[in-house]
Parts: C-alpha cells; structure tokens; sequence
C-alpha cells in the first residue's frame, strides 16, 4: 500500500517469527526490538523491529541539559509521516532512550550517586524510517517503509521502496554466527564501586552487602518517621561477567517474558529489558501510567501460589505504597493534563508474570491541547513508581544511599511519533551490557511498614528471571 506523502506499507506474507527477524537483523547498526513476548489481554499486541536509523544522537552526562530539547527537535524533523489506521500505531518515528539520571535536567537538586564508573549515556535518541511490526492479535506483519528525508511524493516513494527492499533482503540471510561476548573497553575489578561476591553465584557481584542493604532499608524508615517522605524505592546494583546480548535477549524471552521487553543496541552498549510495566502511553490526546507496586513471589504447588497473590492482596503495606504512588501519579499528569480529565481506572489489580504478582493500577488523563508529547515525559520523568513520594526528596535519598547511579535502570525506552503517538516502559528488570559486565539493578519500595530482611530478599525474587537467563547464556 502507498500514501499520498510516498511512505509504502507492506503486509508479508508468512508469518515470520519476531525472534527469528530480530536474530536476522541485530548486527545492523542500532537494532531496536520492542517485543511484547509476553501475550496480555490489553498490553501484549504489538511489537516491532527497526535497525540502520537515519539519525542517532548520544547524550553524555555533560550533554544531558540538551537532550529535551532536541528530542522535540528530531521528532519535528521528518516530513509529514504516511499513516495507517489499521495497522500498528509505530510506523515510523523516534526510539529513546532516558536514563534514570537525566533527573538533574528537571530537578538540579537531586544530585547523582557517588560512582558512575561505566559512563553510559544518559540519553539516546534515534529516528528510524523504516520498521518491522507484528499485530499478534490478528496474526499478522507489516513492513513501513516512510522514504524519510525525502519530501517530494516520487522521490520518497522511490527511498521507501529501495529501503524496504535492503530489510526485505536482510531478513533472507541466514542469521550470523553466534559471537563471543567481548568488550572493547573492559573495567576490572579494581576500577569498580566496591563490591560484596553474594551467595546466589560466585560470579555475581552486588554493591551492597546484605546487612549494608538492610541498614540502608533502616535509614529510609528513619527519614519516613522524620516525616521528610512517604516511601523511596531502593535498589542495589549486580554485576555479572559480560554475555552475549543478543543470547541474552533470546533467554529472557524464554525465561521471563514481559509484556515491555526490549533490546536495542547502542554500540559500546546493549540494553536488554524484560520489563512488565508502562510508564506512558499517548494516543491522540489520551494518556495512560501503569505504575507498579507491591510484588510477592511466584511459588509452587499452585495451592501456594494462590495464597501468595491473596496475601498480596490483602496487605495493608502493599496496598499504602501502591495508593501513594498512584496520588503522585495524579498530581503528576495534573501538570500536563486538561482540568478534571486525570482519574484512576484501576486501582491495585492483581497482575501475574513468570516470577512475581503485582499490583498495578492504571491513571488516564486527557493531554492539554497546547501541550506536548516532550512536555508531557518532562512533568511525569522519572516514574514515580522507581523514585518513592514525595518524588524530589525521595530521589534526594537514593541519591545518599545508592553508590552506584542508576544508568539506564528506571529510566524509561519507547518510542515517540511524528504525529505524536507514544508509548515507553519504565525499565526495570533490565540488563546494561557493556565493558565486561552486565548491570542487573533490582530494587522495591519502601514505606514505615517494611521489614529490611524482606525488602533484601524481595530485590532476589525480582532478580530470579534475569539471573536465569544470565546463567543460561554463560551454560551455552
């Protein structure tokens, strides 16, 4: 199918699996796979694969007060996008990347944690004209091809089709050999914040020893009692000897699928997720937040897993973290949205994924018409799902007992359209390949409730599907 603007749209036939396109395309520069690998009722339809982007910007830390501004400015930079109603809603547009530190360009005094011994960007931002896109719900894939920088209709339609074409043929190939893990800049040991070895591995590392943690858990409690916040969330950082990030990718889908699972290689870097929550999705003018709070483990027989979700159901502290960050949420999109338009859908639903329950609930709101899409990541950035209430302060507190920064852990990966289309994940459970680790950062909230013990142990259930797939890459 073409557009009046030049963008053509192909349905292939044959289904092609995602995993197997994605192993076909991930050497190309800048692979991008969002990938829905776990099926959800009203999450699970889509996901998508796009590679070779006609722009990509890196933002360091120094360069962070500059990425706002030009992520407006790389969205706004195509030509009017060909659109599909029918079909996926990503046809085309910007991948980004916002690290959890990018918090200093909103809020100048919540300062980042003492070691940032990896440097990954704080941002990445990349437009892409070309994407594979799967609808799981009606069994089919698209092929957009936008002809983008062309604006002229014969000259675009020209680029769309030769674009195309170049994916077309790539996805023939068979895929490559697998390749060692390898790192062009590895830090040893000795370059590393202090670690503790811990008893889950012998290779895997945490920069908090388990009674550091606790204490750590103390203090927030401390300062709750002080009545300098409601809650934070706290997270301690693991590493663990550098993979294969594209066989990692392959094993969380196998072994933790998530509804927001991603990859996306950024060169010296690869960012592996098997996320379960939305941070934003904006269709028209419609918003929606799936903040997540409140976490049990999975268990066996099924008679225990049972109690597990009741027991998480029924807990006064699950429930007053959940309700907390859900009011934040409110006054959050508040900031953004039209006057009386922000309601809560849901409010702590029961949801049940490979290792854990959840409690979610979901926020909408309606975006003001003199508002942007930019505007709108500014006003909710960082979650306040990762960050604790009230949000500042509470990001104040991680800042003083987190060593570690978080990097690209709690930050946020999505896409953002032309035509103004969003939607991006709040990255937990995510993996930062690179420099001969692997970062694994997995945290929980913490209210005036919390048991220090079962906050250290509830950070190693959320842990338990990452380190699965982490293992079986290095049992390969």
């Amino acid at each position: 199918m073409e557009s009046p603007q030049g963008g053509v749209a192909l349905r292939l036939a044959g289904q092609l699996p995602p995993e197997e396109a994605f192993v076909r395309l991930a050497a190309c520069p800048g692979c991008v796979f969002l990938d829905s690998a776990l099926r959800h009722p009203q999450l699970g339809r889509w996901s998508y694969l796009a590679a070779d982007p006609l722009e990509w910007l890196v933002f360091s830390p120094q360069e962070a007060a500059g990425v706002w501004a030009a992520l407006g400015r790389l969205v706004g930079s195509p030509p009017a996008p060909a659109r599909w109603d029918e079909a996926p809603p990503f046809q085309g547009g910007v991948v980004f990347l916002l690290g959890y530190e990018l918090h200093s360009t909103l809020e100048p005094s919540v300062p980042a944690a003492c070691w940032d011994e990896f440097a990954v960007p704080r941002a990445v931002l990349a437009l892409y004209d070309v994407v594979l896109a799967w609808d799981h719900r009606q069994d089919q894939l698209w092929l957009f091809s936008q002809g983008w920088p062309e604006a002229d209709p014969s000259r675009r339609r020209k680029r769309a089709l030769d674009r195309a074409g170049c994916v077309l043929e790539r996805l023939q190939r068979l895929p490559e050999p697998k390749r060692p893990a390898a790192s062009d800049d590895p830090l040893p040991q000795n370059r590393l914040a202090p670690c503790h070895r811990t008893p889950a591995d012998p290779r895997l590392l945490s920069n908090f020893s388990p009674e550091a943690y606790r204490r750590a858990v103390a203090r927030v409690r401390d300062y709750i009692a002080a009545g300098d916040i409601f809650q934070a969330n706290l997270s301690q950082r693991l590493l663990f000897p550098q993979v294969d990030a594209v066989q990692l990718a392959l094993q969380m889908r196998r072994h933790n699928p998530a509804t927001f699972a991603a990859y996306w290689d950024l060169g010296p870097f690869q960012l592996v997720s098997a996320s379960p929550e939305r941070f934003l999705q904006l269709c028209g003018n419609r918003v929606q937040a799936r903040p997540i709070k409140g976490t049990r483990p999975r268990t066996q027989p099924v008679e225990s897993d049972s109690f597990a979700a009741g027991e998480l159901l029924a807990s006064d502290k699950d429930q007053a973290e959940n309700v907390m960050i859900v009011d934040l949420w409110r006054n959050d999109l508040a900031r953004v949205c039209c006057a009386d338009s922000v309601r809560v859908e849901r409010l702590c639903a029961l949801e049940s994924y490979a290792f854990v329950h959840h409690l979610v609930s979901v926020v909408r709101g309606e975006l003001a018409p003199e508002r942007t899409p930019v505007e709108l990541l500014q006003a909710t950035f960082p979650s306040g799902s990762i960050t604790g209430a009230p949000k500042v302060r509470a990001m104040q507190i991680i800042a003083e007992l987190e060593p570690t920064v978080r990097g690209a852990y709690c930050g946020t990966l999505g896409f953002l359209t032309p035509d103004g289309r969003m939607d991006c994940s709040v990255l937990i459970r995510t993996v930062t390949v690179g420099r001969g680790w692997c970062q694994a950062p997995v945290g929980g909230g913490i209210t005036v409730l919390s048991d220090p013990e079962a906050e250290w142990q509830e950070t190693w259930h959320k842990a338990r599907g990452l380190l699965r797939a982490l293992q079986a890459c290095r049992a390969d």
